[in-house]
């Protein structure tokens, strides 16, 4: 059997009983644990299931390239804010990149890269680049409730389709590979709904959701007991979502599953799933969607330690939160989706990453050896 064969086998084979394991919870917990799900990549060595080579990347502030690795003088060029590329090699903390012609060498740190790229196994669902789920108090809000905020969607070549584009700081998608990495050894999947929010797209959001709780005592009321406020449901810019180091996940059972091929190499590809029930629908800005009791301070990486989860959470939301926590993620206490990168948060702020810009096109190519 040859090597490429062999790893379809044992995919094939560690994922057989996804779709016809008992519907008890726990059952399905104990039978699919330990699922392995081998990839070309990371038995090479590479960090994620596709390399990072070939995958998309952008600019989220003014980003000088030079001309070689390791050594920051040759300056060949700057890229502005928003502005994407191609990545065309990786060494150590160092990206060799292609933007429109100009190549040359960006430190990986500061850049954000497409999540799809590298993860493709995960759920992709950017409901706000078509129709935003945005409620308060489960009432819609005026101007954003079913409109699209923003475009993120794009034809992505190392897939040959069109795919939502899914950005975050490069040093954030370890640990959401980690989290589903967790999940598929469970026979789930993330389903992630957001990752980077173009600024304007997110003020317009905060003023219109402002507006509503300023007439309507109920969406009040929602957002302001159990030592809440609207801060914890919808900030002020900046905000993680604009800074790459936040997404919107939720969880879902894999029902259906294929393997597929990009380049040389194979990656799981989520046909059909099932979302586990949580709590409330996504983006329901209000206390009913707090996954803790109380509020705890959104930049302390370890604040909701011991915190008292709500007894509204959800066995979907605690295996989420589960996956995410372990991962490294910090969640957030009052929306059970939104989890944050707290370390690069730390450094995004620091780069003065403030998201003004939109991210509409990918640059990806075929993963090739």
């Amino acid at each position: 059997m040859s090597r490429k064969l062999f790893i379809i086998f044992s995919l094939f084979v560690s994922l057989y009983c996804v779709g016809c394991v008992p519907e008890n919870n726990t059952e399905r917990s104990n039978i699919q644990r330990g699922i392995d799900v081998f990839y070309d990549n990371l038995l090479e060595g590479g960090a994620f299931e596709l390399p990072v080579v070939g995958a998309s990347g952008y600019a989220p502030i003014e980003i000088l390239v030079y001309g070689s690795a390791r050594v920051s003088v040759n300056v060949l060029g700057m890229l502005q804010a928003g502005q994407g590329f191609t990545i065309l090699a990786e060494d150590d903390e160092w990206w060799l990149i292609d933007s429109y012609g100009l190549q040359g060498w960006v430190r990986n740190s500061i850049c954000f890269i497409n999540l799809p790229d590298i993860i493709p196994s995960i759920v992709y669902n950017i409901t706000n680049t078509y129709s935003s789920m945005f409620k308060s108090s489960f009432i819609e809000i005026p101007y954003i409730t079913g409109r699209a905020l923003y475009r993120g969607r794009d034809f992505n070549s190392r897939y040959g389709r069109e795919e939502f584009i899914a950005p975050v700081i490069y040093g954030m998608a370890p640990k959401i590979f980690n989290a589903q990495q967790a999940a598929l050894a469970e026979g789930n999947t993330l389903v992630l709904y957001e990752a980077f929010r173009p600024a304007d797209a997110h003020n317009e959001l905060h003023y219109h959701f402002s507006n509503l709780v300023d007439v309507n005592p109920t969406v009040l009321n929602g957002i302001t007991s159990e030592n809440f406020n609207i801060r914890w449901f919808l900030a002020e810019s900046p905000y993680n979502h604009q800074r790459g180091t936040a997404v919107d996940l939720s969880l879902a059972r894999i029902d259906d599953w294929e393997v597929r091929t990009s380049g040389n190499y194979v990656y799981l590809h989520i046909l059909e799933y099932t979302e586990y029930p949580m709590q409330t629908p996504m983006h329901e800005l209000s206390v009913a969607a707090a996954i803790m009791s109380s509020s705890i301070y959104s930049r302390s990486s370890t604040g909701w330690h011991g915190a008292e989860i709500s007894p509204r959470a959800s066995h979907g939301t605690l295996l989420l939160f589960r996956y995410c926590t372990e991962a490294g993620l910090t969640p957030l206490s009052s929306e059970w989706w939104h989890y944050n990168d707290i370390e690069n948060t730390a450094l995004a702020i620091d780069l003065d990453i403030t998201g003004e810009f939109h991210i509409e096109s990918t640059y990806s190519r075929a993963p090739l050896r």
